[in-house]
């Protein structure tokens, strides 16, 4: 009885350290651009706070066929958009997604995103650890000819 009250204790002193290693993620101001009749895609931004090292490794929403990750980059004087598999977010660091920076793009809307209405967006992060955590939030669509809000842009 003993060794078995000693294996339970050992077990739940490692489940518990676990979770305190495991990230804080948090998301900040999440919205997404609002959208003209026919348009099939748009973008999402917000601000990603973890408290240890981690990184996002996936997005989706069931108002769209796909989201993906994407940066936007010099090339050749162009500036272009470039696909990303994940996006390292440091330990007890943001990192943002804005208009003309990283992004989220939402591919195949499946429903017109009126401004002032909400898009769920569900977000997978990757530890250090290599547990994942997902995220849920809903994204305020914008004005399609509103500046980006609280960036003039």
């Amino acid at each position: 009885m003993r060794l078995r009250s000693s294996r339970f204790l050992a077990a739940a002193v490692l489940v518990a350290a676990m979770s305190a290693a495991r990230a804080d993620v948090s998301v900040d101001h999440p919205w997404v651009r609002g959208v003209v009749a026919g348009q099939s895609s748009t973008g999402a931004f917000m601000t990603i706070r973890s408290t240890q090292a981690t990184e996002l490794v996936g997005v989706s929403s069931p108002d769209a066929a796909s989201v993906s990750l994407h940066r936007m980059v010099m090339a050749d004087s162009m500036m272009s958009m470039e696909p990303m598999d994940s996006l390292p977010i440091p330990a007890d660091g943001l990192v943002e997604l804005k208009p003309g920076t990283y992004h989220l793009m939402l591919i195949g809307l499946k429903r017109s995103f009126k401004p002032g209405a909400s898009v769920p967006l569900r977000l997978t992060f990757r530890g250090a650890d290599r547990v994942e955590t997902t995220v849920t939030v809903q994204a305020t669509v914008s004005d399609p000819a509103a500046a980006a809000p609280g960036t003039g842009m």
